[in-house]
């Protein structure tokens, strides 16, 4: 079985401390769970990233990212060789914003 290096981009670092600043308004203790339940999740990506879906906009890209979805959220990543590289982590509702894929 092969075991892939996961990477995350200072884009979804920043994501990240947005979001759990957004959720610490209501709950700082649902925060912190949150955060640590993505962390988590972000961790299963070191076996089988490739069980996840490549995303709808993946067309508008001309790249093969794909998601994991947890709760209202989807983290979207790809894949390099034996890498996957976490580019965002945005709420399921929000349009994502291609421009920052090429970058």
């Amino acid at each position: 079985m092969q075991k892939y290096s996961v990477q995350i981009t200072r884009i979804a670092e920043s994501d990240i401390q947005k979001i759990f600043e957004y959720i610490s308004r209501d709950s700082k203790s649902a925060a912190i769970k949150w955060v640590k339940e993505i962390k988590q999740q972000i961790d299963t990506l070191e076996n089988f990233p490739l069980r996840c879906l490549i995303i709808p906009e993946a067309q508008e890209l001309g790249k093969k990212y794909r998601h994991i979805i947890y709760g209202n959220y989807r983290t979207i990543f790809r894949i390099e060789g034996s890498e996957v590289i976490i580019m965002r982590i945005i709420h399921s509702a929000r349009l994502l914003d291609l421009q920052v894929f090429n970058k």
